[in-house]
């Protein structure tokens, strides 16, 4: 008796504990919208009343549509490049397989394990000797560093879980290194392709630290955030600001799981 009742014992401190963990995790993120609708300028409970003033300020306001437009170009540019060298990367590592492409594939996947400050002020020497200095092409080279451990890490993935009989297959054909790239391997990994990039830019648009150290005379939208921080007057129009990239980050995190899902999905017709 004791022993059948043991395990929903367990299985109920392990759903309090998953359910205290998410709303430790959960709850602060969601006061944002929630005080971004509230008639105050004070993030305090009771809420005064319902308001859409703050998300209206965020209209016309040319000092953040400049930063936002800065954080675009450069979340897109540096997705392109992070997911063309993670499709680069993943694929020698996991059909190469050579020893100098798995070296390459640690360092790619190195930078996530490197406190950001450190990347920052290292990445802000480089420029520096390089004669860029603090600008738009250092930051979006910087973003390329961050990114690239994720485009890597799901480029990598997504070509190991193609069959290796399908490039045999067109090898035994008489197809080339290139023509098997081209015209199999690539169409059946453009899923993955697309939820890297997608998830690469999140993380160059969300990106501070390294943008803190890179950034010259065109701040980028964590960076405006930041600087408003420092006025109390403006902190409901940053949590309205705040809901909006939040709500647009969870959209582009899910077609990114759909992409890649979808790709799953390819990968178990071609093993059947």
């Amino acid at each position: 008796m004791t022993s059948r009742n043991k395990p929903r014992r367990e299985g109920g401190w392990l759903r309090w504990y998953v359910g205290l963990y998410l709303i430790f995790l959960y709850l602060p993120v969601a006061l944002i919208p929630l005080f971004s609708f509230n008639d105050s300028i004070q993030a305090a409970f009771p809420l005064k009343g319902f308001t859409l003033d703050w998300y209206r300020s965020l209209i016309g306001n040319e000092t953040l549509t400049g930063a936002l437009m800065t954080s675009l170009t450069i979340g897109v540019t540096a997705a392109a490049l992070a997911t063309l060298c993670g499709i680069t990367i993943g694929y020698m590592d996991t059909q190469v397989r050579s020893p100098l492409a798995k070296l390459v594939s640690g360092l790619a996947r190195l930078p996530i394990l490197i406190p950001g400050v450190v990347v920052g002020i290292s990445l802000l020497i480089l420029v520096n000797l390089l004669g860029l200095g603090p600008s738009r092409i250092a930051i979006v080279l910087g973003h390329v560093l961050v990114c690239l451990p994720t485009t890597v890490i799901i480029m990598r993935g997504r070509f190991a879980a193609i069959p290796r009989s399908i490039p045999e297959a067109a090898e035994d054909l008489g197809a080339g290194e290139m023509i098997i790239f081209r015209r199999i391997m690539l169409p059946l990994a453009l899923p993955a392709v697309g939820s890297a990039f997608m998830l690469a830019f999140l993380t160059s648009f969300d990106e501070f630290i390294v943008a803190f150290f890179l950034a010259g005379t065109q701040p980028t939208l964590p960076l405006y955030i930041w600087s408003q921080l420092r006025f109390p007057k403006s902190l409901p129009t940053v949590m309205a600001l705040g809901t909006a990239i939040l709500a647009t980050s969870i959209v582009i995190a899910g077609c990114a799981e759909l992409l890649r899902q979808r790709g799953l999905s390819r990968s178990g017709t071609s093993r059947a």
